[in-house]
């Protein structure tokens, strides 16, 4: 299975990891273990790490990958084989231990059928994304943390043509988009030897002819690069974003994009993503139900944002 590597140094949550309905692992730093499971977060009050041990797994398990984690490199983001990420910070960031989150794919294989089944969508908000999708309409997917933005753009982005190059950038893998023709780069800042940040990224992949570009998350300046990049023929692209609802969507992309754009008005950037974005979908996380509240296009929406 694909935690066998990191199994030995995690032996107290080795069920937990091993167990296929829990999505996600967190061990806080006094030393408390949460796991989700079916979208509700509890408590795991009988296990613990002895004192030391999760520090000294998290530093033998960065590695065995590559990575440095100590006082002066304390953070960790890395991504197991079939593609689960973990993220670990360590003292002095956080005290007395350290905070470690395992975010488990168990939803990677997801149909669209699935999804429907799950209520996570309705036939008719399932049938408007796909033809979006390949008609080569440019959609953002939005919603906090957990909401299921990366299942929804795993599922949709299957819809894209087979024979369209698809390229893919992401801070940490997270996606998995099962077509013949995919080209996928991570930023990863703690990799590299000079900083590679998002927009140095999506600038270098724009030079290798990709028909479609799906940034994982915008996050940052990376929001101007992306709407350059729309506004250059690179139809069909597909990105996710942090906010609380379509609107806020679209005004968060503006107030980032903002940001390298030298000066412009955030009248005009937030203009220029309304010509951009064709379709926002939302999708939240209630009571663990995890499903797309609205679908709107960006047109809809007026200069008082």
């Amino acid at each position: 299975m694909s935690f066998d590597v990191i199994i030995p140094f995690l032996k107290p949550i080795e069920h937990l990891l091993s167990n296929r309905t829990i999505s996600e692992i967190m061990v806080n730093p006094d030393g408390s273990i949460w796991m989700e499971e079916k979208g509700r977060i509890e408590l795991v009050s009988d296990i613990r790490f002895d004192e030391g041990a999760l520090l000294t797994s998290l530093e033998v398990i960065a590695n065995r990958f590559g990575k440095k984690l100590d006082g002066d490199s304390p953070i960790l983001n890395l991504r197991l084989p079939d593609g689960s990420r973990m993220a670990a910070l360590i003292p002095p960031v956080v005290n007395p231990q350290p905070i470690m989150t395992i975010r488990k794919f168990t939803s990677r294989d997801f149909t669209m059928d699935d999804l429907i089944e799950r209520k996570m969508l309705t036939t008719d908000q399932a049938q408007l994304l796909m033809d979006a999708i390949r008609r080569g309409d440019n959609l953002l997917i939005s919603g906090g943390t957990g909401a299921g933005k990366t299942t929804l753009t795993n599922v949709i982005a299957g819809f894209i043509p087979d024979s369209d190059r698809i390229l893919i950038i992401e801070d940490v893998a997270e996606l998995h988009i099962r077509k013949r023709h995919v080209i996928s780069a991570e930023a990863q800042l703690d990799t590299h030897k000079t900083q590679i940040g998002f927009s140095d990224l999506l600038k270098a992949a724009l030079r290798h002819r990709p028909d479609r570009i799906i940034v994982g998350e915008i996050r940052g300046t990376e929001a101007r690069v992306f709407l350059d990049a729309l506004n250059t023929g690179h139809r069909g692209s597909l990105s996710t974003i942090h906010a609380n609802s379509a609107e806020d969507a679209l005004r968060r992309l503006a107030q980032l994009a903002m940001r390298g754009s030298g000066g412009v008005p955030l009248h005009d950037v937030t203009e220029e993503c309304r010509r951009s974005i064709d379709l926002i979908a939302h999708v939240a996380n209630q009571d663990g139900w995890r499903h797309v509240t609205e679908i709107r296009t960006a047109h809809e929406f007026t200069d008082g944002m």
